[in-house]
């Protein structure tokens, strides 16, 4: 499927997006200028809103814990939808939540400095009706985000929205029932007793018994792992030191037998579907609150269309799989994800929050800005070519470069030439193929 391209009137207001071999004939005989480039979309010059024909679209979303798919859809007299653009928006919830992290132990250790006591203030403050940790705050925040920003470029007249809840009780005990729901797996146990006879009062790492055991997290706090159960092993004092912070992937890479035994015991971690369930209303009231017509529907729906097309199972063709579903051959969607406009904190801190290093003050260094997306041409030397990517400032001027496959340090400001500035996202394309073409007429209809 073809990538389309947005289109503006001279004011400013969305049209129908066309063909990238229209859109390159409008640059060329100066009837468009480019407007933005990620996403890319013109502007007209000599056309307005009021004498030109639209047609009606839609935005499809799929929300996800860690990615989110976004399908715009154009829909024709007859009902059905065909696929214009797809959208796989990666979040950063891990990212704020170690943010988090940083800012409360630098604080814990400015308190514990030379200086006067000064008591913590978390325990003061009230938190407003629907509060959100900011982790999910921020997922919901950047769905509205881009289906503001697809509304101002496009004639967007509806919005539907994949309502989905996880019984995450009965994702792990397909039997459960009735009182259970209320015990939970430490009915009658003390937690230590409970993983002692778990893992048969053994090392789960080396085997070893009859000696000290030591509780251990599988995935490491300091990487995002709970205190649940599921989480939790256990292990000998030294193969536990050893270990350390490290994932249990990489501690075991060459004992690959031991680490698949270790995985069939435990359980999938459920904060994905604990970080759905408490975000699902709050987007749903956002959405709703746009004063669009807005639709729902459900996961089993979803995967009932999913699986009659025959589509690859991803966030962004979900999106697309939200309601009536249009024929697809193959696909290419732009992949963006939440990088974050920079952090105010000047000071890099450890893991304990005591300062390491100093920021620059300014973020600017000769009209650029970390984040920003340039174009280097160097003519020679060891690094000569030509490279487009992602660019980290320094004071000096010497910068570096991030492209899909490298990074090129050291490249002076004199030969980049910026393309966009940073607004927080950082874009690729993805392309690949698509089973054999199928069309429909409605949900229920023949498939032909």
């Amino acid at each position: 499927m073809t990538t389309f391209v947005f289109v503006l009137d001279r004011k400013g207001r969305g049209l129908m997006p066309c063909h990238p071999a229209r859109a390159r004939e409008l640059l060329k005989k100066g009837r468009a200028r480019v407007h933005k480039v990620f996403p890319f979309t013109i502007r007209l010059t000599d056309r307005e809103l009021e004498n030109s024909s639209v047609q009606p679209m839609l935005i499809k979303i799929d929300p996800g814990s860690k990615e989110t798919g976004i399908a715009l859809v154009r829909e024709e007299k007859n009902k059905e939808h065909h696929a214009l653009y797809f959208i796989n928006l990666q979040h950063r919830g891990q990212q704020i939540r170690n943010a988090l992290y940083k800012r409360r132990c630098l604080r814990r250790s400015r308190r514990s400095r030379n200086l006067r006591y000064r008591s913590p203030r978390f325990l003061n403050r009230r938190r407003a009706e629907g509060w959100l940790a900011p982790s999910l705050q921020h997922r919901a925040d950047s769905i509205l985000s881009w289906v503001s920003r697809l509304r101002k470029i496009t004639p967007v007249e509806r919005i539907s929205q994949e309502l989905v809840k996880f019984d995450t009780q009965l994702t792990q005990n397909s039997k459960i029932e009735g009182i259970e729901y209320q015990q939970g797996e430490l009915a009658g146990y003390e937690l230590r007793e409970y993983l002692l006879e778990k893992f048969g009062r053994k090392c789960i790492y080396c085997g070893a018994d009859n000696v000290p055991l030591n509780i251990d997290h599988v995935i490491p706090k300091s990487k995002g792992g709970s205190n649940r159960v599921s989480n939790l092993v256990l292990a000998c004092v030294q193969c536990n030191q050893k270990k350390g912070s490290r994932s249990i992937e990489e501690f075991l890479k060459d004992k690959p037998e031991v680490l698949r035994q270790i995985k069939n015991q435990l359980k999938q971690p459920l904060k994905d579907a604990a970080s759905v369930n408490a975000t699902r209303w709050k987007l749903f009231n956002k959405l709703k609150s746009t004063g669009f017509p807005f639709e729902v529907g459900s996961g089993a729906l979803t995967k009932f269309n999913r699986k009659k097309f025959g589509i690859p199972k991803a966030h962004w063709l979900d999106a697309l799989c939200v309601g009536n579903v249009p024929s697809v051959t193959n696909w290419r969607n732009l992949n963006i994800k939440c990088c974050g406009r920079g952090a105010y904190q000047r000071t890099r801190t450890d893991k304990y929050g005591f300062p390491r290093g100093i920021c620059m003050r300014q973020k600017k260094v000769y009209g650029f800005s970390t984040g920003d997306m340039v174009k280097a041409i160097i003519p020679k030397g060891k690094k000569k070519g030509v490279y487009v990517g992602k660019v980290a400032v320094r004071k000096t001027g010497s910068f570096n470069l991030q492209t899909s496959g490298q990074t090129i340090q050291g490249i002076s400001y004199r030969y980049c030439r910026l393309i966009t500035h940073s607004d927080g996202y950082s874009y690729s394309w993805k392309s690949g193929p698509l089973p054999p073409r199928v069309e429909t007429r409605g949900i229920l209809g023949e498939v032909r």
